[in-house]
């Protein structure tokens, strides 16, 4: 503990350029899935090959990945907080593509019948109607999309990317253990704080799902009605 107490300026300043790498990427991944989510959606035709595609992003090495940025973005630093941002990107891209397709798709067709007849257009339905309805389904890869980025970028480390892989890294190198340690509880507060986070925007955005109409609850609303 003594070793925490005299480095918490340290730990404060990797665990923010963590929560910047992660954020970031966990924002272009998201808006990036969401054009691909509906098209995967819309064209079911394509929808197997779209999903599939994009979860064997996955399945990439993330330190071959983070060594190949360079060439794919045209940093040719390996040591770019870009090239870390523009990888976890694509991991989360491989979650959220599945979650937006299988949150539109769990959209009622009569509810989409039924914004069509009083005159949406399909972009104003989607915005309105379908995107709001799918909301639970694609919080939910969400949140899984911001845990595993959160865990991942520390990767950038062995790269020279600075963030809370520095303390793993270091503690093992002086063999410091409660450096690594307190990388280990940083991010596991990091990624139990923004979990958190999603889940009450998803409560303020989407009142909707916090109203559960069990069957009990049901019959009793009925029987006081009649």
């Amino acid at each position: 503990m003594t070793w925490v107490v005299n480095n918490l300026g340290l730990i404060g300043e990797m665990t923010v350029l963590h929560l910047r790498q992660s954020l970031i990427a966990l924002l272009v991944g998201f808006v990036l899935s969401i054009p691909l989510g509906w098209f995967a959606w819309r064209y079911r035709l394509v929808r197997s090959s779209v999903i599939t595609i994009t979860g064997l992003l996955y399945t990439i090495p993330s330190l071959a990945l983070l060594i190949l940025m360079p060439v794919v973005t045209g940093w040719y630093s390996i040591v770019s907080e870009t090239n870390l941002i523009v990888a976890l990107a694509i991991y989360a891209v491989a979650i959220l593509v599945r979650a937006v397709a299988d949150g539109l798709d769990s959209v009622d067709a009569g509810v989409r019948q039924a914004s069509t007849a009083i005159g949406y257009g399909s972009f104003r339905r989607f915005w309105a109607v379908e995107f709001p309805l799918a909301g639970p389904v694609i919080l939910a890869g969400l949140r899984v999309a911001s845990a595993s980025t959160i865990a991942l970028a520390t990767v950038g480390i062995l790269v020279g990317i600075q963030n809370i892989g520095y303390l793993f890294t270091n503690g093992l190198q002086r063999r410091i253990i409660p450096e690594v340690f307190a990388g280990v509880v940083a991010v596991v507060v990091i990624a139990l704080v923004i979990d958190l986070l999603l889940v009450i925007a998803g409560r303020l955005l989407m009142p909707w799902t916090r109203r559960v109409t069990t069957p009990a609850r049901r019959a009793t609303r009925t029987a006081v009605t009649a």
